[in-house]
């Protein structure tokens, strides 16, 4: 009979902890997850699902405007905000509903109690008001919005948890922020009719991504009527009968319903009682492990979001994945980070994999750049004027494709694709050498023969 209750106790029931839990169940392991929302975690509950199926419900405006110019006469349309927000939640409910049947079928035991490390070994499950011993902690807990608490007025302020279940869509929103999610909800709100206006403090949105994509999104977001500022912050946020009145650093005075705050993520280390057992973090407050997600502490490991390395869906269920190979299937496993293929669900939206122009010119010498900007065929007949960017970043010296970097319609599904090619090692002579799939957007890939630009250092 084990000394421990659990082989595996896993604290925080998203992506990375349901599949660690899920497996280590499969090999054999007793195995309990413990979870104070909902079983799912931020994607599946209030992330990249619900964000993308009103995404989803947010273009339709468009492609009824662009559909005139094929003949269509669509004729009176509305919207209901309430339709919407009731058929996600009844998603959101069956994917809840999925993921828990998944882990009991598993004979995972789920605990709807927020968990906090006690003792070596022992965690204390709060809402219960017991503790239960494991051989193995894995926190699992993610990240959750940032927040500017000492804002004047930043009690008006929603963030992107509580941007799912607003009861009324708003007239005007001012989303404070540039990246990826900031933007997706941009997209969203003004593709449902909603007045809205992007304040970031950077030089230009969607840090971290290739320049010519950062560029062209935010001149094809103002051609769809979403209004960008960058270079400026809030001051204050007053709120009076007319709604909300946002201040700007530079003078800027923004009227709103809903200012949506988002400035990014944080991990969610805050009273798990990291402290007790001597876990270290780093200043971000993100738990340091090494490349078997182990922690200083020999018997707690972490994944995911929580430790602030690559902080997407797939890549926490890949390290839930390597953790329980390595811990309960005599397989140590590390993941690859490189030439991870990610998709910004932006509009229009945005697939890359590899390298940036900026980050390739910091590693190598010489460079050939190709890109292609230009009016996708649907929009011709449509009449709109909406660009796609596609760009490739090669190493002039071995050929090798090191960045792949698209703008457009589906760039998303393009990207999974371009990203095992990239993974690979492709060459320009491999895309070069690849029939071309006529007529499509993506022919371009394989169509570009001469660079736009040639970057060479002086030796």
């Amino acid at each position: 009979m084990s000394e421990f209750d659990y082989d595996l106790f896993v604290i925080g029931a998203g992506s990375g902890g349901v599949r660690a839990a899920r497996m280590a169940a499969t090999y054999g392991a007793k195995v309990a997850i413990a979870e104070e929302y909902r079983v799912g975690g931020t994607c599946v509950i209030r992330g990249c699902v619900p964000k993308k199926l009103m995404g989803y419900a947010s273009k339709f405006a468009h492609d009824f405007k662009d559909s005139a110019g094929f003949g269509w006469s669509v004729g009176e349309t509305s919207f209901d905000w309430k339709t919407l927000i009731a058929r996600k939640d009844a998603e959101i409910d069956r994917l809840n509903g999925l993921y828990m049947q998944n882990l009991e079928r598993h004979n995972v035991e789920i605990i709807h109690s927020r968990a906090e490390l006690e003792a070596p070994h022992r965690v204390r499950l709060i809402g219960e008001d017991r503790h239960v011993t494991a051989k193995h902690i894995l926190i699992a807990t993610g990240g959750r919005p940032n927040f500017a608490q000492n804002l004047p007025g930043a009690e008006h302020m929603i963030t992107s948890n509580e941007v799912f279940h607003l009861e009324d869509k708003p007239e005007r929103v001012v989303v404070v922020g540039g990246g990826y999610i900031a933007l997706e909800f941009a997209g969203i709100f003004n593709g449902l009719g909603v007045d809205t206006t992007v304040l970031y403090r950077g030089e230009e949105i969607l840090r971290g991504f290739d320049d010519d994509v950062r560029a062209t999104l935010h001149e094809e977001m103002e051609k769809q009527g979403v209004k960008v500022i960058c270079e400026d912050v809030i001051e204050k946020i007053d709120k009076d009968d007319d709604g909300l009145t946002v201040h700007t650093a530079k003078g800027s005075v923004l009227k709103a319903d809903q200012v949506l705050s988002a400035i990014g993520r944080s991990p969610y280390t805050e009273g798990l009682g990291l402290e007790r057992l001597g876990v270290e973090m780093d200043k971000a407050g993100a738990i340091k492990v090494d490349e078997h997600n182990r922690t200083n502490v020999d018997h707690v490991y972490a994944v995911g979001d929580v430790t602030n390395r690559v902080n997407l869906t797939p890549v926490a269920i890949r390290e839930g994945a390597a953790l329980v190979e390595t811990l309960f299937n005599d397989n140590p496993t590390v993941i690859d980070y490189k030439d991870i293929p990610t998709a910004v669900f932006t509009q229009p939206e945005i697939g890359t994999v590899g390298l940036t122009q900026t980050e390739a010119e910091a590693a190598y010498d010489n460079l050939d750049i190709y890109m292609a900007k230009f009016r996708p065929m649907k929009n011709t007949l449509a009449g709109n004027d909406e660009k796609m960017l596609m760009k490739l970043i090669i190493d002039a010296d071995s050929d090798k494709v090191l960045g792949c970097h698209i703008l457009g319609p589906v760039s998303g599904e393009m990207s999974q694709l371009l990203g095992i090619a990239v993974k690979m090692g492709a060459t320009k002579a491999d895309f070069d050498a690849t029939m071309a799939v006529h007529p499509t957007a993506a022919e371009e890939l394989v169509t570009m023969k001469e660079p736009t630009t040639k970057i060479r250092k002086q030796g």
